[in-house]
């Protein structure tokens, strides 16, 4: 394939630079030179050169030609195939020029009307040249000679396909660089980089059937070779040459014919698992990539050299669904069996960013860029580390480096654009999500952010012009009552004063001097915690989780017992299997949404339960502390909690729960949805031995303790039920937007709140008295009810 032609050419002249006694081997002098040469940013100390030789003598082993040699030509393509380097990087780095004549496809002006014999001879001479690395590998290569004919044919097909698909010269799409030979030289994740770089063949004219037709003739072939090894051969490579293509769904069907043909191969399993990614097939791929390594693991020593870019692989398809906390184990396997592994240092740090764990994404990412200076995805998620571990102006250094490196980096642009709006510098901000919409014309959510950082930025007119090109590209009701909120702020003509970018004046009044009417009034600081938990319930999806699933996995999923600290015995499991419960859970939500769930659950729940780090949670503990926050009737969550604390333990009597067990639940349930009470309390209940034993009426009155329990549960499903409700035109008189949820409406001077305003103690400046009387309405209904009542009294009072 001559895409592949110029970059073996590559390694091979960075091969020979560095073979100084030409025996066609790198020695460990030798390869030290070329680790330091490519590398010249890099102070690599004599112990991390002997680390590194030492990990790439043992994982290449069977490219070592010899005692007293080194690594052969094969063995070094293989480390850049597997992603131990960057060829164009480090050719770049030593200065080296092509200057072969196949430095690109042979240009081909019309469909050829020849047929395949005759176009076999003019493969023939340009085989040397073409052919793909995978084919001249040992463990991976072309072993029968017929097997090559069927290559020649297929390559002719494919070039016949696409000179017929090819519009005024150029292919659709074309790029294939995109993936590497033994799995992907860079991460395929949902970006808009990667949908750019795909072949898009079109697959349902009659060229691409006469293709196919023609296709089933070469695999029949394969299928009519003198044995079995040689038609997995052939079939191994017709899949090959179709994947090389990104014709992913014909080489699939190769691959698992293959697959019939050697069950317990690891090569079948590894690339049909990168076909159904390719395809966006995530459980099929991940299913894929555990057989490849099941037979891996089983066949000892041969595929050593693999596993680090099948774990990669696996982690890879498992982000694909949103399990992020699985693959985060996959690319810490990956870089164990090879620390020289930068991408699986990149994937590892990016994936810890994700579900929350930043100060272990920091310290994964540094290491990714130690090893290759120049990835520009990993500064851009270094930098999101940093900020979200407050090192902000770092962060804004190494969003610049990513920049420099990659001057079209939408991610970097992007999150610059965020971090400029968490300091207030609303005019550079403005500028990030320009350049992002330089780049990707129509990513709404940059334009809406622009619209935001103008508006902070005081050039209102600007705002709502950008707020209208949102409009245009996404029809949210959000969009509409932020265009709303800029006719609110036209007719008033307010200033900012220092908090959020167009509110009215106002002041913060100390929670005493705010007093309810009536007792449906819910007070201001318990509607901030259950503000903070319906926060919670939106992100993760859980009030859309009913509280009877969580019965259902007690009952029907056995979890083996283990002991904890304490020597107590308990249904502990590890986070990723955990992560697995809550797939099933939350099974109705969307691979990135899911992932976002994860990672609120992981930062506001399990860092509670697992202070210690052990990466290890209480089941039983984790569904109790899940109930409340679920979908279904109130009394229905609190009976299931009881049910989970039930279930924990091997020795209680199935009716009653221990009391000290008990006391420590409400104390997590506080420390998880109320964090202002601190986790300290925790610290008095660890090691009692209080043995007696409570019953669910006894739990009862724990739980709704509105001191010591979860009172505040009332006020949470009142949100959860009318925090939807909009109140006609009313807008709050604080941040000028629409009131949506409750409406806080004081008595005196009436002024109306929406939720977050109230919760917060904000009221207008205008407006000071030395208390503040507020009256709640779930609905417009009851607003007017109200009025018409008073208008009701005062003509009384006239006659």
């Amino acid at each position: 394939m001559a895409t592949r032609g110029p970059r073996s050419e590559k390694v091979r002249r960075i091969f020979n630079q560095f073979d100084a006694n030409g025996d066609g081997a790198l020695n460990r002098e030798e390869m030290a030179s070329l680790v330091v040469a490519v590398n010249p940013r890099v102070k690599f100390s004599d112990e991390q050169i002997s680390a590194i030789l030492d990990e790439v003598f043992k994982t290449y082993s069977d490219f070592i030609d010899g005692e007293e040699k080194g690594l052969t030509y094969e063995g070094l393509l293989r480390t850049y195939d597997d992603g131990a380097g960057d060829v164009d990087r480090d050719y770049d780095a030593l200065g080296l020029e092509l200057n072969f004549d196949d430095k690109a496809p042979p240009h081909v002006s019309e469909a050829s009307s020849s047929s395949i014999v005759d176009e076999r001879m003019a493969v023939e001479t340009q085989k040397k040249q073409r052919t793909a690395a995978w084919a001249v590998s040992p463990n991976h290569g072309i072993v029968f000679d017929d097997t090559w004919k069927i290559v020649d044919d297929l390559e002719i097909l494919v070039k016949r396909l696409k000179v017929k698909q090819a519009k005024g010269g150029k292919f659709k799409g074309e790029n294939f660089d995109a993936y590497s030979d033994a799995g992907w030289s860079r991460e395929l994740g949902p970006s808009a980089e990667i949908s750019e770089k795909r072949v898009v063949w079109e697959e349902s004219g009659h060229d691409f059937a006469v293709f196919l037709k023609e296709l089933v003739g070469l695999r029949d072939r394969a299928d009519g070779a003198r044995s079995r090894e040689e038609a997995f051969d052939g079939h191994m490579a017709i899949g090959r040459v179709l994947y090389e293509h990104q014709l992913f769904k014909e080489a699939l069907v190769s691959f698992n014919r293959a697959c019939e043909l050697q069950p317990v191969d690891v090569r079948p399993h590894f690339r049909a698992g990168n076909c159904l990614y390719a395809l966006e097939r995530y459980k099929e791929a991940k299913e894929e990539f555990l057989l490849a390594i099941e037979s891996a693991e089983a066949g000892g020593n041969q595929w050593a050299y693999l596993l680090p870019q099948m774990y990669v692989n696996l982690g890879i398809a498992l982000e694909g669904e949103g399990m992020v906390l699985s693959a985060c184990e996959y690319y810490r396997e990956a870089a164990i069996l090879c620390p020289t592994h930068f991408r699986a240092l990149k994937l590892l740090g990016s994936a810890l960013f994700g579900v929350g764990e930043y100060r272990a994404a920091v310290k994964a990412l540094e290491e990714a860029i130690f090893m290759k200076p120049d990835y520009a995805d990993a500064h851009c998620d270094l930098a999101s580390a940093l900020h979200a571990v407050g090192e902000d102006e770092r962060a804004i250094e190494v969003f610049q480096k990513a920049i420099d490196l990659k001057p079209g980096h939408v991610d970097a642009f992007y999150n610059l654009g965020g971090l400029y709006m968490d300091l207030g510098r609303f005019q550079r901000a403005s500028e990030m999500y320009t350049r992002v919409l330089a780049v990707w014309p129509n990513h709404w959510r940059a334009q809406l952010n622009k619209a935001v950082s103008l508006l902070g930025a005081g050039e209102t007119e600007e705002a709502k012009r950008a707020l209208k090109e949102a409009l245009k590209m996404t029809n949210r009701v959000e969009l509409h009552d932020a265009i709303s909120h800029l006719k609110q702020l036209q007719k008033k003509k307010t200033k900012p004063n220092g908090g959020a970018p167009g509110e009215s004046p106002f002041v913060i009044v100390e929670p005493s001097k705010f007093r309810t009417v009536g007792e449906k009034t819910t007070v201001r600081q318990e509607l901030n915690y259950a503000l903070q938990i319906r926060a919670l319930q939106r992100i993760t999806r859980l009030s859309r989780c009913n509280v009877e699933l969580l019965k259902k996995e007690m009952s029907e999923n056995e979890v083996p017992v283990s002991y904890s600290g304490r020597g107590d015995p308990e249904k502990s499991i590890r986070k990723p299997s955990l992560e697995e419960i809550l797939h099933r859970l939350l099974s109705f939500l969307k691979p990135e949404t899911f992932q976002g769930a994860v990672k609120a659950i992981n930062e506001r729940i399990l860092s509670v339960l697992d202070e210690s780090g052990s990466g290890r949670v209480d089941l039983g503990m984790f569904f109790a502390i899940l109930a409340p926050i679920c979908g279904g009737p109130p009394e229905r969550r609190k009976r299931i909690a009881f049910d989970a604390l039930l279930w924990r333990p091997l020795d209680g009597d199935g009716a009653n729960v221990k009391k000290a067990d008990a006391t420590l639940y409400i104390k997590l349930l506080r420390a998880v949805y109320v964090p202002s009470q601190g986790v300290s309390e925790l610290l008095e209940i660890h090691g009692d031995s209080d043995t007696s034993m409570v019953s669910f009426s006894e739990f009862l009155v724990m739980f709704d303790d509105p001191d010591w329990g979860f009172g505040i549960m009332p006020t949470l499903v009142k949100l959860e039920t009318g925090d939807r409700n909009r109140h006609g035109n009313t807008v709050c008189s604080v941040c000028c937007y629409p009131i949506i949820g409750s409406r806080f409406k004081e008595v005196k001077s009436h002024f109306s709140l929406c939720n977050q305003c109230y919760s917060e103690g904000k009221v207008p400046s205008t407006f000071k008295q030395e208390e503040y009387k507020f009256k709640e309405y779930g609905n417009e209904a009851e607003a007017m009810k109200d009025k018409c009542m008073c208008f009701n009294l005062q003509s009384r009072n006239e006659k």
